[in-house]
């Protein structure tokens, strides 16, 4: 881990962000690469939910009124419980701490903590301390505006506008349910002392939708019934087909089964192994103040475990009733000529977290080679062009190829250094295929592509058209042209280029 650590940061993945200054805990600055990669994340998310399921999209303002987070309950109830030092004054959230010594205890209230603050013996990490316990409220205050009149947060979640906007979205989607909004945006949220990198951000960006249903039919209308579901459930696991888990009342309805196996499909796609993932449903006591039930979406990772990457939580008619309540405006509708308040189920993604995920799973060592196995269609760069060697001959022609393959796949050019540490180059950001260009290709016009996983060349004569149906995976690299170059032959020129600046 410390080796794939080292390779996101040089390779412009993950930087610390004020780093000059020392960096502050809980903020990351996205490289170039790193920037790439996280927009084509949240660009196959929304293929997945506004394209595959019809939902609409809103953008809304990251600051909020002090008002709105009071009506949802954020203001009373969107805190952790806090472990500060009677003696160096260092903060704890105290879940974490617990649970480094074996002992969980999310969602308990602090009574019971603290109660297990003593049974346990725990005091202070840095100094041994004896701790004092308060709850803290972990959103970001503000004023908008001059002075304090009007106080603000930066807003924790992305939903309520969603709801805010509830009536006007109802019209545009022409007054039917179920209707899906998702919004894709900043969240903030004042962490008392994040430690896991990524894993635990101040700053985040956050995908989420909004599943608006009336509860006497909540039935999806493409139910992924037959999907696969493995379930963490106070019983124990268990592993069932969607329709199954909603038959059994092992979810609450067949709309959370649903977007169960959306989101399973979903991470799926970006390339996450299926035997490492799993939904835990959360116990009464960890649950936020809106639900009724939710389902964390866990992937098993090698350096923290399991960790919640999506959250899919039944909202009931908590956040549509209460902003009707504290706004005065009537948010329920009217349909088949019933009035009330739709029900919502919410899958919300943490893309940072799912970043970092694809990235571990795509770190592979072979040897003294390693290379980046992102899927094609979502590395950050997919196509690398290079001349042989930087003489002037195969470097116009090269540079010819590259202009026509970057009007198709992103692409970038390289001539600095051995063909060999190229390749190396393009194999630690995830390049899925390298075009050479050498000397044949000013006689016959061919050139070879290169494989990241198998480093094996192909030679062709059409690379563009080539390298669309490799990318889309409609192609397998073995049909793609007679092989031209073996691992062998280029472990042997990466050798010969070992000693030169990367």
């Amino acid at each position: 881990m410390q080796e794939l650590m080292e390779l996101v940061k040089e390779r412009g993945f993950l930087w610390p962000s004020f780093e000059i200054y020392g960096g502050t805990a809980g903020f990351y600055d996205l490289g170039p690469m790193g920037s790439l990669l996280r927009d084509n994340l949240i660009r196959k998310w929304k293929e997945f939910y506004i394209w595959g399921e019809g939902y609409l999209q809103l953008e809304t303002p990251t600051l909020v009124p002090f008002e709105v987070l009071k009506a949802s309950g954020h203001v009373d109830h969107f805190s952790d419980l806090m472990g500060q030092c009677k003696s160096c004054g260092e903060s704890f959230r105290m879940s974490d701490l617990m649970k480094e010594r074996g002992v969980e205890t999310e969602g308990l209230p602090k009574e019971e903590v603290e109660k297990l603050v003593r049974e346990k013996g725990v005091r202070c990490a840095s100094c041994g301390g004896e701790l004092s316990l308060s709850e803290f409220n972990i959103m970001f205050s503000t004023s908008i505006g001059p002075g304090s009149k009007h106080p603000g947060f930066m807003r924790p979640e992305t939903a309520q506008q969603i709801f805010i906007a509830f009536r006007r979205l109802f019209r545009h989607g022409r007054g039917k349910l179920p209707l899906g909004v998702v919004t894709v945006g900043k969240g903030y949220r004042n962490e008392i002392s994040p430690r896991q990198g990524v894993i635990r951000l101040r700053e985040f960006t956050m995908a989420e939708a909004e599943v608006f249903f009336d509860p006497q039919n909540p039935r999806p209308p493409a139910f992924l019934a037959d999907e696969k579901l493995r379930l963490l459930l106070a019983s124990g696991e268990v592993e069932v087909t969607a329709g199954e888990a909603a038959a059994g009342k092992l979810v609450c309805n067949e709309m959370m089964a649903h977007q169960l196996a959306l989101a399973k499909r979903f991470l799926l796609e970006v390339g996450l192994q299926e035997e490492r993932l799993r939904f835990r449903e959360q116990k009464p006591a960890e649950r936020a103040h809106y639900s009724s039930q939710t389902f964390d979406l866990e992937v098993l990772t090698r350096q923290f475990g399991w960790v919640e990457v999506a959250g899919i939580a039944y909202r009931t008619d908590y956040d549509l009733s209460r902003h009707s309540s504290f706004s005065g405006v009537d948010l329920s509708v009217t349909v088949g000529g019933r009035k009330f308040f739709p029900h919502v189920i919410e899958p919300s993604f943490g893309i940072d977290r799912i970043f970092y995920c694809v990235l571990e799973q795509a770190y592979t060592q072979q040897g003294k080679r390693r290379f980046l196995r992102l899927k094609a269609d979502l590395a950050p760069i997919q196509v690398g062009v290079f001349p042989l060697m930087p003489k002037e001959d195969l470097s116009a022609r090269a540079q010819e190829i590259y202009q026509e393959c970057r009007k198709h796949f992103p692409t970038i050019y390289d001539e600095s250094g051995s063909i060999g540490r190229r390749y190396v180059r393009a194999d630690e950001v995830g390049i899925p295929y390298c075009v050479t260009i050498d000397y044949q290709t000013l006689a016959d016009g061919s050139v070879t592509i290169r494989d990241r996983d198998t480093a094996e060349q192909v030679r062709v004569s059409e690379p563009v058209q080539i390298l669309a149906g490799l990318i889309s995976g409609k192609l397998r690299f073995r049909d793609a042209g007679p092989l031209f170059y073996s691992k062998e032959q280029e472990e042997g020129e990466g050798k010969q280029g070992e000693g030169e600046e990367n």
